[in-house]
């Protein structure tokens, strides 16, 4: 059973949207409607202490994600203002803005960060039906490098990296598929459509439409590498509906899917535990269920948390 183990007094006034862990467990960031970003040291031994207050978005903060600690201290938060921005931490601990990303029409709702191994890039998900990649290129420099137009034709409202390396790509170091590098993410739109997009040649391009969901997807979650030869990816929706989409072979595209679980309320973010195993699901009602595959291929909760009855 989960178990609440404590609470962080974010400072923010108004609704917080989202809240990120760095990879070593040591700083948290939130984001609120407003308009700020903060960041907390996170010790086991005390409470979360706040160390940095980031001003320069001008209207509600959806979403922040860091970037992995070998390309530096960095973090990146969308806004409704239609902007991204990367901020930076320096040695005196000062946060500052990095870079400043400007190609969208419409609000920016969803950003996340490929993992190391995909290389440095930054997908960015709008309102305005595109999706857009931010690269870097060291020394701190970045720049606008793709835009993917009427991705969505009512709007981007989530997007998941795929790990580094195909799910059908064997741990052997002597394969010739070894060091092939995966470079996919999938999208989820006010269009009811789950799409999963390649890079291919110099352009990103539509591998795979994945058609299940009857309302706004409001979230995609591509799950980590855990070694097997399947690639998951769950998807949750405004009707309430889960559904986890399997693919054996990445280049086939035969994705298969199977409803997790329907829910009478909407479904808002999806998580993977890291050894993608264990599924997050928070949704209208308050609650936090965690949902774990049998042996027989169903999906069953293992545990539930009632936001309102936390203490």
């Amino acid at each position: 059973m989960a178990t609440v183990i404590g609470k962080v007094d974010t400072l923010h006034d108004e609704m917080i949207h989202d809240a990120q862990m760095d990879i070593y467990g040591h700083r948290l960031a939130t984001c609120s409607s407003d308009r700020s970003v903060r960041i907390f040291e996170v010790d086991k031994n005390q409470p979360p202490k706040p160390i940095a207050t980031l001003n320069g978005h001008h209207g509600p903060v959806w979403q922040v994600s860091w970037m992995h600690p070998m390309y530096g201290v960095v973090l990146a938060s969308c806004s409704y203002d239609k902007k991204v921005i990367l901020w930076k931490e320096n040695e005196r601990g000062e946060w500052n803005k990095l870079f400043t990303h400007e190609k969208h029409a419409g609000s920016v709702n969803s950003i996340q960060w490929a993992p190391p191994d995909t290389g440095l890039y930054l997908v960015c998900g709008s309102s305005d039906g595109t999706i857009s990649i931010v690269q870097g290129f060291g020394d701190d420099k970045f720049e606008s490098s793709h835009v993917i137009n009427n991705a969505h034709t009512t709007g981007v409202n989530a997007v998941s990296w795929a790990p580094s390396h195909p799910a059908s790509t064997t741990l052997d170091p002597s394969s010739k598929d070894y060091d092939t590098v995966n470079k996919r993410f999938v999208s989820g739109g006010g269009d009811s459509m789950v799409r999963v997009w390649k890079f291919s040649g110099e352009e990103w391009a539509c591998e795979a439409e994945l058609k299940g969901h009857t309302n706004w997807v409001r979230d995609v979650a591509w799950a980590p590498d855990t070694g097997f030869t399947t690639s998951t990816i769950a998807s949750c929706c405004h009707d309430g509906k889960v559904i986890i989409w399997q693919c054996s072979d990445l280049d086939k595209g035969n994705w298969e899917s199977k409803t997790m679980h329907a829910f009478d309320d909407v479904i808002w973010h999806l998580s993977w535990s890291v050894m993608g195993d264990i599924l997050a699901v928070s949704g209208g009602d308050n609650k936090v269920t965690l949902w774990r595959e049998s042996h027989k291929g169903g999906w069953i909760c293992i545990s539930k948390q009632d936001s309102n009855n936390a203490n």
